[in-house]
């Protein structure tokens, strides 16, 4: 993926994805309990609209079960992650820690932060969309912010994240704005893929 200056003028987009934060506010607002969602037609039904914009990267973060732990689940996600991949999107994972042989996610929400805070740094996007909720991403946001404010020449940006929401409990991250994703939009961006049963070869798309 090209990260040089925009030749068309366009705000460069990048989108950050916390897969398993993103899942649990869909299953909390619309009653889904597995994360059905395509990241890609996500991110391309929130640009769509703007012409102004172009989507350079995709980045997507889960904790992912050990195989032995939970084969099920690891499974899944070994099958959707490689399809991300092939598709172009920017993958990471981390293996659960398990506590009494439940897993639990270490680290993603850092990553996601270093990732946010050096991309801002090195320039590459005009325009952030986080698909999070996670509070712990607003001192990276602040952090960009820091950074910009002490630029000799302040390079323009736009944090915004995007959140299923069904009423006004639910809420964004501080210092950004706040894109609410509604059950019709949700619903328009499934990935209809089956990743519990099947391992089939992915056929290999592009973001754009």
């Amino acid at each position: 993926m090209n990260y040089s200056t925009n030749q068309e003028n366009k705000y460069r987009v990048n989108a950050y994805f916390d897969g398993q934060n993103l899942f649990h506010s869909a299953k909390e607002c619309f009653g889904y309990t597995f994360p059905n969602y395509d990241p890609i037609k996500l991110t391309k039904a929130l640009i769509k609209n703007n012409p102004e914009r172009t989507l350079k990267k995709i980045h997507f973060y889960t904790g992912i079960h050990k195989a032995d732990k939970n084969p099920l689940w690891h499974r899944f996600w070994t099958n959707k992650l490689l399809g991300l991949r092939n598709a172009g999107v920017d993958v990471f994972t981390r293996e659960l820690k398990y506590d009494d042989s439940r897993g639990r996610e270490k680290g993603i929400d850092v990553r996601i932060a270093l990732d946010l805070v050096r991309g801002y740094r090195i320039g590459l996007y005009d325009v952030a969309i986080i698909f999070s909720q996670d509070s712990d991403l607003e001192e990276a946001i602040n952090e960009i912010y820091d950074i910009k404010k002490n630029m000799a020449n302040p390079r323009w940006v736009k944090l915004e994240c995007a959140y299923p929401c069904v009423d006004k409990s639910h809420r964004g991250l501080n210092k950004t704005d706040w894109i609410k994703i509604d059950k019709e939009l949700y619903e328009q961006c499934l990935d209809s893929k089956d990743y519990f049963f099947t391992t089939t070869k992915q056929t290999k798309l592009h973001l754009k």
